[in-house]
């Protein structure tokens, strides 16, 4: 059918989290005109919603520190700790990370976008060869109120202007003396926010919002809301423009360079998790994300890489139905364990959430699992899953939480044999007390003890479970997003089964298969290689052959 286009601009952007605002920044820096396309009413996908660090090995700030790294142990470590799984993890890929990181940092601070370090979070596997300290970094918190009228559909979970480092220490607030003094310091920033008029934000909000003003605000960047894009456009093979609905109308985009697909993966669509997962999932992803760019782009034929697998985690049951809260600290604190329906451990509490989550499924995909603390558990720590009185009641009267003087008693209400949690128990505390986890190795690893609790002796993870009451929340199997889509190529371009490409068509982020595989390298393995993949998108359309360009205004729509 042919037609001609509504608006035609260079590069024709699917979504507005961290993937497209990166592929938005290139096109920016390369004077191209770019037209973001958002299918909800908030902006910021789940980058907003999320922690905000981004895993760059050998990152320039890094190197003007002085800390030591290399692209030859970045490398290394990739390669040990996520291996072959698949094209998506082929070295080409992994070598085209590793080697734009820099580019994306300095063209983002070009455009006034201000990192730090994420303190000293390590690599999820730092004994690995090639493991490191202090890989990530994050947006400094900074003033939401640059956004002006766009911070009403900033898509916001947490106004305020924390940073990394502040989620694992002010768990401990009450316990340790660096914990209390990370606290005050919040409380401060906070306070130096307030005082001056500003409204401050940190972690995933603050990087969208950074991004946003360099992209939208200071590069000339458009962003629609609501235009969810309803199919792809072709001229013979190659992808030209898109059709999207915008306040009730069809419109078609034409773009003459290519359009990226960074919309986010498919973890709200029930349908689809059954198909591909087995379970309807429980995710703290963007509830936007319904997987509709992965379909498009494999009706014109693209391959698709890990569709069953997801960035994995174990979250405490919502209450009404509600949204689950992602746990991972507060799996690694002592006096605490998880258990299964039948009251066993069966994995280290303190693991990776990528690898907790996969532990979970392995075990048994439909049961039940526990987090259990003791009384200390509950006084000395700040569990973000139980400050909430009312949702506390309301978990407690859904059977998702009890709590219970002895041990004993906790085992009927949760319908466990109490003398099968008590041998549990009680192995549990022997291990505590020596400080080895014989069964699952908790606390043997820095990722484990960067979460623990260093006045607990001789084990920073292990605590044991001795002082009623003792409390129970249900944990169910979380993720942060689903992890496949489409097979692309070191320049982010969509690849056919045969390993041909598909002219014009990009995906990076969540529509795109990870190049981290099954797992989660390091603090912020999903929104480092989807900003970086997404600048590298937009470095290929702006350097494509003229004909690139030239894209024709009449087409036909795919399917």
């Amino acid at each position: 059918m042919s037609e001609t286009f509504d608006h035609t601009v260079d590069i024709v952007v699917v979504g507005s989290g961290g993937a497209a605002m990166a592929t938005a920044l290139g096109a920016v820096d390369a004077k191209l005109d770019v037209l973001m396309l958002e299918s909800t009413d908030k902006w910021g996908g789940s980058t907003a919603m999320s922690g905000g660090g981004l895993w760059l090995p050998n990152n320039p700030l890094m190197q003007r520190e002085r800390v030591a790294d290399s692209r030859e142990s970045a490398l290394a470590y990739m390669e040990a700790c996520i291996g072959d799984v698949g094209r998506a993890t082929s070295r080409a890929r992994k070598e085209a990370f590793v080697d734009s990181v820099a580019d994306f940092v300095t063209t983002a601070e070009r455009f006034g976008v201000e990192f730090v370090r994420a303190g000293e979070y390590p690599d999820y596997y730092p004994e690995l060869p090639g493991g490191r300290i202090g890989r990530a970094v994050e947006v400094k918190p900074l003033d939401s109120k640059v956004l002006g009228e766009w911070y009403d559909t900033l898509r916001l979970t947490a106004p305020l202007p924390i940073m990394t480092d502040d989620v694992w220490l002010i768990q401990r607030a009450w316990s340790t003396w660096g914990g209390f003094k990370r606290g005050t310091g919040l409380v401060f920033r906070l306070l130096r926010f307030l005082v001056t008029g500003q409204r401050g934000v940190g972690i995933g909000a603050a990087f969208a919002t950074a991004m946003f003003t360099a992209t939208v605000q200071r590069g000339g960047a458009k962003l629609w809301l609501s235009s969810p894009v309803e199919d792809l456009i072709l001229d013979g093979d190659r992808v030209v423009g898109v059709r999207v609905t915008r306040d009730g109308r069809p419109q078609t985009i034409g773009a003459r360079r290519g359009v990226m697909l960074a919309g986010g993966g498919f973890d709200h669509n029930a349908e689809l998790r059954m198909r591909h997962h087995g379970i309807e999932g429980d995710s703290s992803g963007n509830p936007g994300n319904l997987g509709g760019p992965i379909g498009l782009a494999q009706r014109v034929g693209a391959a698709l890489e890990l569709m069953d697998d997801a960035w994995w985690g174990a979250s405490v049951a919502g209450a009404d139905g509600g949204a689950p809260s992602f746990i991972v600290g507060e799996r690694a604190l002592p006096y605490s364990i998880m258990v299964d329906s039948r009251g066993d451990r069966f994995a280290n509490e303190a693991e990776s959430y990528v690898d907790l989550g996969h532990h979970m499924l392995e075990h048994d995909k439909d049961g039940s699992y526990w987090i259990i603390g003791e009384a200390r558990h509950a006084r000395r720590y700040m569990r973000t899953y139980a400050m909430d009185p009312r949702t506390n009641k309301k978990l407690a009267a859904e059977g998702s939480m009890a709590k219970r003087g002895t041990l004993e008693e906790l085992a009927l209400e949760l319908r466990m044999e109490p003398a099968r949690l008590r041998a549990t128990v009680d192995r549990f505390n022997a291990f505590a007390r020596a400080g080895i986890d014989d069964d699952f190795g908790r606390g043997k690893s820095a990722y484990d003890r960067y979460y623990g609790d260093p006045s607990v002796v001789p084990n920073p993870n292990l605590g044991p479970l001795e002082k009623g009451p003792f409390t129970a929340y249900r944990v169910v199997i979380g993720d942060l997003g689903t992890k496949g889509g489409v097979l692309t190529d070191e320049h982010a371009r969509a690849l056919r089964e045969d390993g041909s490409v598909i002219e014009g068509l990009y995906a990076a982020g969540n529509n795109s298969a990870s190049v981290m595989g099954r797992t989660y390298p390091g603090p912020g393995s999903t929104i480092g290689p989807a900003a970086v993949f997404g600048l590298r998108a937009a470095r290929h359309m702006a350097g494509s052959a003229a004909e690139l360009a030239g894209a024709g205004a009449h087409a036909s729509t795919a399917g």
